[in-house]
């Protein structure tokens, strides 16, 4: 059957100039043949993602067509006013994606408003609400290498969009043939049908005007004198970053020449995310030249930040997601109590997988600390509650510990533009008071214990990888252990036991310790990996590190 449709893609018109070469030199390789046209890439929350390439297990501008012919079915079954917003990154083709996203969605008679120039994820959610929209899409692999591209789509409260309704969009793309099935017109056409049109400056102003709104001390950035060095890492981050921190009076700002710019290729950091060392490398270095208090970066769709921090001593440390979600929660607590600006019976929101010490900050302000399933979704449903009580007012803050944050409900995802905004100003608070985001994690941490949260990956690749994951996950429940490195287990939460545990069904295992330490397993939903989340307390980081580590090497036969 794959050979068969390798050979109809073979014998197509293409268009892509890149995609027949790719096929003639794979035309004798089985496996290579199979490895692309075996399966096709599967529609979920996440939408869509894969390696760039021919065939149906890759990203190209016939899948992209095809995935949005099956969402125009659901938005036609939706009513309303009948438009879909559209956002892109910086990755190799994101700008092709989208405009034939546009196309195919005004073939259909949908409405489009597309951004005129890359723009990050939360810009994309706040336009799919300003306009009022049945969907929005999003192109972008968030962090992935460069060979990665992706799609991800939206529902009308510019959130990730349901199950319920992926689950139909999935139905509606599989009766859709990948070659011949979509309706499509070109951009042009479209633009001048006046079904496809720009964002408008309004929607932008509106945009930067709601992150500002969420600074939590007005106006104390400008005479705070921080010295920042930022990296985009080639991505969306620039301009709406800048924009946002030139506002509230945050100029000294050094950009990392070298990935200032977009570039798909990602030539300084082969794997753009701030959560690893070697995506800030060039930004400490610049750090260190310049004498900056701060060194941040985005990921290439401006979801996500990671910083580094000045120590004492002169050198940087970089600061977990764990760590800035606490730092964040407890600096925004502080600030609007003295500000009296804290809403009654006021409302956080964290991933379940993030570190318990955000209860204990949480507890000790008076703030309600909700637990959600990892996905910035659910966080976004949380919001979407408040909304539809008529008390969104109450939401103050959002976070998980893979470097996503949030503060207002002007979009429902995690936005590293408000996220990169409250550090900066957050950095220029404790400087103004002789203080810095070190000093103060450590006074956290004297207040409330040294907890340690790490994450471990596994990596299962190839069409085998899915089937091995699922193999262990099963054997976990079937077989369940009942001690981790000689500690007892007191505690087993199944996630996919909703009626247990009140949430959603998830792919999630905890293990509760008799020491108090947590063990979490759980595959990832976007990569062919197994993520296993460490909480650790000790009296100081050194016996957090050490019992880490053992629970690590006891969980890893497992995972085998």
């Amino acid at each position: 059957m794959y050979k068969e449709e390798f050979e109809r893609w073979l014998n197509f018109n293409l268009e892509d100039p890149d995609l027949l070469p790719e096929l003639m030199k794979v035309k004798d390789n089985d496996d290579e043949i199979k490895d692309r046209f075996a399966v096709s890439l599967k529609f979920g929350t996440a939408g869509l993602r894969g390696t760039l390439g021919a065939g149906t297990n890759r990203m190209n501008i016939w899948v992209v067509r095809q995935a949005t012919q099956g969402l125009a079915n659901w938005v036609l079954t939706q009513g309303g006013n009948q438009t879909v917003a559209i956002s892109y990154d910086s990755r190799l083709k994101s700008d092709v994606f989208s405009k034939e996203a546009a196309g195919v969605l005004a073939a259909n008679g949908i409405n489009v408003r597309i951004y005129d120039a890359l723009m990050p994820v939360p810009a994309l959610s706040f336009a799919t609400r300003y306009y009022h929209c049945n969907a929005g899409i999003m192109v972008t692999a968030s962090h992935n290498p460069a060979k990665y591209n992706g799609y991800k789509a939206y529902g009308p409260d510019g959130c990730q969009m349901t199950d319920d309704a992926a689950a139909i969009v999935y139905d509606e793309i599989q009766k859709t043939d990948v070659l011949t099935g979509a309706k499509r017109m070109s951009f042009a056409e479209g633009v001048e049908k006046g079904l496809i049109k720009f964002v408008g400056d309004d929607c932008k102003k509106a945009f930067y005007e709601a992150v500002e709104a969420c600074q939590v001390r007005p106006g104390l950035a400008r005479t705070a004198g921080l010295k920042l060095v930022y990296s985009p890492l080639n991505g969306t981050g620039l301009v709406p970053v800048t924009h946002v921190l030139s506002d509230i009076g945050i100029t000294d700002i050094t950009i990392v020449p070298e990935q200032e710019y977009p570039n798909g290729y990602f030539t300084t950091a082969p794997y753009p995310n701030p959560e690893i060392f070697e995506a800030l490398k060039y930004g400490l270095e610049l750090a260190k030249e310049t004498g900056a208090d701060l060194m941040l970066a985005t990921d290439p769709d401006a979801d996500r930040v990671g910083i580094a921090m000045r120590c004492p001593d002169g050198s940087y440390e970089l600061v977990s997601g764990n760590e800035m979600g606490v730092l964040l929660l407890d600096y925004i607590c502080a600030g609007r109590i003295e500000q009296g600006t804290m809403p009654e019976k006021p409302v956080a929101v964290m991933s379940l997988v993030s570190t318990p010490l955000a209860d204990a900050v949480a507890e000790h302000y008076g703030v309600e600390l909700r637990h959600v399933l990892t996905g910035f979704k659910w966080i976004g449903d949380q919001i979407a509650q408040l909304e539809a009580a008529g008390e969104v007012e109450r939401f103050i803050f959002g976070f998980e510990e893979s470097y996503g944050y949030l503060a207002g409900p002007y979009v429902r995802d995690k936005d590293a533009v408000v996220a990169s905004m409250l550090i900066c100003e957050m950095a220029a608070y404790y400087r103004s008071i002789g203080s810095s985001i070190k000093q103060r994690l450590e006074e956290i941490y004297a207040q409330y214990g040294r907890y340690l949260n790490k994450v471990d990956s596994f990596e299962f690749p190839g069409l085998s990888g899915m089937d091995k994951m699922s193999s262990i996950m099963a054997s976990l429940r079937q077989n369940p252990p009942t001690q981790i490195a000689g500690i007892k287990i007191v505690k087993a939460i199944d996630f996919t036991r909703s009626d247990l545990t009140g949430l959603p069904k998830a792919n999630v295992l905890i293990y509760k310790l008799e020491d108090g330490s947590t063990v979490i397993v759980r595959p990832s939903g976007t990569e062919p990996k197994i993520k296993t989340y460490f909480t650790t307390l000790g009296k100081n980081l050194a016996e957090s590190s050490d019992k880490k580590s053992l629970l690590a090497k006891a969980i890893k036969p497992f995972l085998s």
